[in-house]
This record gives C-alpha cells, sequence and structure tokens, in this order.
C-alpha cells in the first residue's frame, strides 16, 4: 500500500496554526513536517518553496475570514446590527481567524507585501461596515466615524488589558456595540 500522502491543504493548515502562535518566523518546512508526521520532502510536491506556501497561507486566509464570513453572515440574514455582530464574531471570537488575523497584522508591520493585503481585506470589511451602518445612519460623516470605531473596537478589545470596575468585558462590549450600532443620536 503506498504512503499516504500530506495535502497541500494539510501543509496549508499546519503553516496557519505555526503562523498563529509563532508569527512568520515559525513556519518552517522542517517543524511543519514534524508536526505533520511527515518528511519534508512531501512539501516540495505542494510547493516549490516556502514563499509559495506563505502565499496560499496568506489566500487561504482572506478567503476564509471575508469571501466565508460574508457568505455565512448573508445566508444567516437578519437586520443590519445583528449581521455586523456575526460579522465581528465569525472573525474576531473565532479560535480560529482571530489568532490567524493577529498574526497578519503583526507580520504585515514589517512586510509590505503583505500589508497591501491586510489593507484590502480591511477595506472589504469597512465596505460591510459602511454599507450596513448606512441602512440606519444616513450622515456619511458618521457612518465613517461609526465604521471605523466599530473596526477599532474589534481588533483593539482583544490588546486592552484594563479592567471595567464591576462591569464585565462582555457587558461593556455589548454596551459599544448599543452605542455604535443603535439609531443617530442615542
Amino acid at each position: 500500500m503506498p504512503p499516504v500522502r500530506t495535502t497541500r491543504e494539510q501543509w496549508i493548515e499546519a503553516g496557519l496554526r505555526a503562523l498563529a502562535t509563532g508569527g512568520p518566523d515559525a513556519v518552517r518546512v522542517e517543524v511543519l513536517a514534524k508536526a505533520l508526521g511527515v518528511t519534508k520532502g512531501g512539501f516540495y510536491g505542494a510547493f516549490a518553496d516556502r514563499d509559495a506556501l506563505l502565499e496560499a497561507m496568506l489566500e487561504t486566509w482572506e478567503r476564509e475570514s471575508t469571501d466565508e464570513v460574508l457568505e455565512r453572515v448573508d445566508r444567516a440574514g437578519g437586520d443590519a446590527p445583528a449581521r455586523i455582530r456575526r460579522a465581528g464574531a465569525l472573525t474576531f471570537s473565532s479560535e480560529r481567524l482571530l489568532p490567524i488575523d493577529l498574526a497578519v497584522r503583526d507580520w504585515a508591520r514589517h512586510d509590505p507585501a503583505v500589508a497591501g493585503r491586510l489593507r484590502r481585506v480591511d477595506d472589504r470589511r469597512m465596505g460591510l461596515l459602511r454599507e450596513l451602518i448606512g441602512t440606519f445612519c444616513a450622515d456619511p460623516d458618521e457612518v465613517e466615524a461609526r465604521s471605523l470605531l466599530a473596526f477599532c473596537l474589534a481588533i483593539g478589545e482583544h490588546f486592552l488589558a484594563a479592567g471595567h470596575g464591576d462591569r464585565t468585558r462582555a457587558d461593556v462590549l455589548a454596551r459599544a456595540s448599543d452605542l455604535l450600532f443603535g439609531a443617530p443620536g442615542a
């Protein structure tokens, strides 16, 4: 019986796990092969080199964090605030996507090509926020401000170490969401 070949997707998934835990420097063929329990020779049947793997990882992250999230949000439906919350939860509360997203953000600080891809992803996310917030807020300046605040909140709350007195983080986030996605002037 011939040995089972490690698929391209398995290499990508192992690479994304390594990226999420250790950044792009942790994505090494030898380390990934060991994690997969295979020799590194099979890697070259799936990818020309490490750069090709990194590119495939970024393509997978972009697809999963934009196209697939937007598809799930559209399929579930609901009013604009519910759709915004669902998109945020799928992206920034996910045990899979959040660590990858944060690692890509850090990587983008040092790599212009990754920064360009991150900008494209963030532009799509901001586009969704603008579209949905625009359904209940007519002032374009307020739509832009609410979109920016919502996006900054979704990313930044993962870095904030401050406490909230006798309130839980979840309670404060829920109230912030109500303020951002409520009617203008609410």
